[in-house]
C-alpha cells in the first residue's frame, strides 16, 4: 500500500466518524498549503461542520466528543422515544438542521423527537434490510424509519420492490459541479480536465452513490466514453481517483487535506462548503453538460409512525422548506421525471 493510500484510509476513517466541537472548544478552519498534509493534522476541520446544530434532542445528557475517535457523523439526535425517524439520502446533510427546526416549530409536538440518519441510500437500505440495525466499530443500534428520502428514481425503485409504500412526493432538484480547494492549484476548468493524469479526484462511490451514475453520464456528455472511462478506470486503478466510502463530505475533506486537487459533487455542497468559510471553491458545469437530479421521498412499509413520516414528506415540499432549500442552491421541483 502506497503512503498516499496509507493517508487516504486514515482521511476515510476520519471522515466516517467525524470530527466534531467538544464542549468549550470550537473547530477551526485551516486549510493547508503546500504539499499534503498528514489527515490528522491540527487545523484540519472533519465532520460534522455544524457545531452540534444537527443534534435535534433536547436532553443531551454528557456531551462527550473526542476528535476524530468517538463521533458519528451521520447520526443525529435520540431515537428511544422518537416520534418521527428518517432516513434521507447525504446529499444534503447540511440543511437537515434547519429543516428540522423549522418543522419541529411547525410542529411542536416534533421538537426534540426525531431521529435522522443521512448516510448514502444504498447503506440506508441496507440497513432497511438488515431489520433497521447498523454496528459503527463497537456500537450496534437498531432503529427502523418512517420516512426514506433519495433520489426520485431510488424512490420509486424501492416502491416496486416493496420498502416503501405509496406515492413518492417529489420536492427540489439539484445540478453537478466541480469541486476544487478555492485556490484551484491544479487549475481546472472544465470536466475534460479531470482526466488529466496530474490531477488528483475524490469521486463518488458508484457501488452506494447514485450521484456516481449521474456524474458518468456528465462525463460523458463533456468528453465521450473515454474521459469516464478514465475518471472511473484507469485513474482509479493507478490511485489517481479516490473513491469515497461515506459519501459527499469525504471530497471537501480531501481537497483540505491536500489529498485530492477536485471532485465532482451536487453543487448544493460546494455552497455549503462556501458559506461555512471553508477553503473550498467550485467551477459551474455547462447546462450541455451537466445531470439534474430530483429528490423525492416516501413512507417506510410497516413504519412506527406513517403519519408523521407523511407529514415531513409532504413538508419537504413545502414553501417554508424551500425556502431553507434554495439557501444551497436547490431550486423546486417543476414536474417532470
Amino acid at each position: 500500500m502506497s503512503r498516499r493510500q496509507r493517508m487516504s484510509c486514515a482521511a476515510l476513517v476520519a471522515a466516517f466518524f467525524g470530527l466534531g466541537v467538544s464542549a468549550g472548544h470550537a473547530a477551526t478552519s485551516v486549510a493547508p498549503t503546500g504539499k499534503a498534509s498528514p489527515p490528522h493534522y491540527r487545523g484540519a476541520v472533519f465532520p460534522p461542520w455544524q457545531g452540534g446544530a444537527n443534534a435535534p434532542a433536547v436532553d443531551k445528557g454528557l456531551q462527550f466528543t473526542v476528535p476524530e475517535v468517538n463521533v458519528l457523523a451521520d447520526f443525529h439526535g435520540n431515537p428511544v422515544g422518537a416520534k418521527l425517524v428518517i432516513f434521507v439520502a447525504g446529499n444534503y446533510y447540511f440543511a437537515m438542521a434547519p429543516l428540522v427546526a423549522q418543522f419541529a416549530q411547525e410542529h411542536p409536538e416534533f421538537k426534540g423527537k426525531v431521529f435522522y440518519e443521512t448516510l448514502p441510500p444504498g447503506i440506508l437500505l441496507r440497513q432497511m434490510k438488515a431489520g433497521g440495525t447498523i454496528t459503527l466499530g463497537n456500537f450496534t443500534m437498531t432503529v427502523k424509519p418512517d420516512v426514506f428520502a433519495a433520489g426520485l428514481k431510488k424512490v420509486k425503485a424501492a416502491i416496486t420492490a416493496g420498502t416503501l409504500t405509496g406515492a413518492p412526493i417529489p420536492y427540489v432538484s439539484n445540478d453537478l459541479t466541480i469541486m476544487i480547494d478555492k485556490g484551484n492549484r491544479a487549475h481546472i476548468a472544465t470536466l475534460a480536465d479531470l482526466g488529466k493524469p496530474d490531477v488528483r479526484l475524490s469521486m463518488p462511490n458508484p457501488a452506494w452513490e447514485g450521484v456516481a451514475r449521474q456524474i458518468k453520464a456528465s462525463l460523458v456528455k463533456a468528453g465521450g466514453q473515454a474521459l469516464s472511462d478514465v475518471v472511473y478506470g484507469d485513474k482509479v486503478k493507478s490511485g489517481a481517483t479516490i473513491l469515497t466510502h461515506v459519501h459527499h463530505r469525504q471530497t471537501p475533506l480531501y481537497l483540505m487535506q491536500g489529498l485530492a486537487d477536485a471532485g465532482v459533487t451536487w453543487k448544493s455542497e460546494a455552497i455549503f462548503q462556501e458559506q461555512v468559510g471553508h477553503a473550498i471553491g467550485h467551477v459551474d458545469i455547462p447546462a450541455a453538460q451537466n445531470t439534474t437530479a430530483i429528490y423525492a421521498s416516501a413512507v417506510v412499509k410497516d413504519a412506527a409512525h406513517p403519519e408523521a413520516g407523511l407529514l415531513w414528506a409532504h413538508y419537504l415540499a413545502s414553501p417554508s422548506a424551500l425556502k431553507i432549500f434554495e439557501t444551497y442552491g436547490f431550486k423546486a421541483w417543476k414536474g417532470g421525471k
